[in-house]
């Protein structure tokens, strides 16, 4: 394996302070383990699918994207936005940089409604998911903690099997 291929991996945040900004910083920290998996791969690499599912990094990327609006801008603050498409399908016009760019601005979007939130027990402005519950913020964030998680390790099998990546 070349040294641009195994790059040292990045620990787990230090941030061990309040509640929120604890939760916040592990988020934030395997949002960036997706983004950077999807980084420096061309659009057949990002778009072709490692399993027979027909997952791919874009596809995760893209799914991901829906996540951050739905939970936070759809469910929790009640924004006037179109119900997101978690879907993995990848149009034409999907490249790496529009992908991660549209993540990144998610991110933002999320990051500026978890930080104007001062409670972590408030609740979402709608019912969501598959049960259609109210949640509080709380469950959200660890939610999104625990499905980012899940698709970073998915991203990682997948971009190894693409180029021999691994690591950060």
């Amino acid at each position: 394996m070349t040294e641009t291929q195994r790059r040292r991996d990045v620990g787990p945040p230090s941030s061990d302070s309040d509640e929120k900004s604890t939760l916040l910083a592990f988020l934030n920290y395997v949002r960036e383990a997706v983004a950077a998996k999807a980084q420096g791969l061309d659009d057949g690499q990002g778009r072709t699918p490692g399993v027979p599912s027909g997952t791919s990094i874009f596809g995760l990327v893209k799914h991901l994207t829906a996540a951050e609006l739905y939970w936070f801008a759809w469910a929790f603050e009640g924004a006037d936005v179109d119900h997101p498409d978690f879907s993995m399908d990848l149009s034409e016009g999907d490249s790496a940089s529009s992908l991660l760019a549209a993540y990144r601005s998610a991110i933002e979007r999320s990051n500026e409604i978890i930080k104007r939130c001062d409670d972590l027990n408030r609740p979402c402005a709608r019912a969501a998911g598959k049960a259609g519950a109210v949640r509080s913020m709380r469950w959200v964030l660890v939610h999104m903690i625990e499905e980012t998680a899940r698709h970073a390790g998915h991203a990682d099998i997948l971009r190894e099997q693409a180029d021999g990546f691994i690591g950060r």
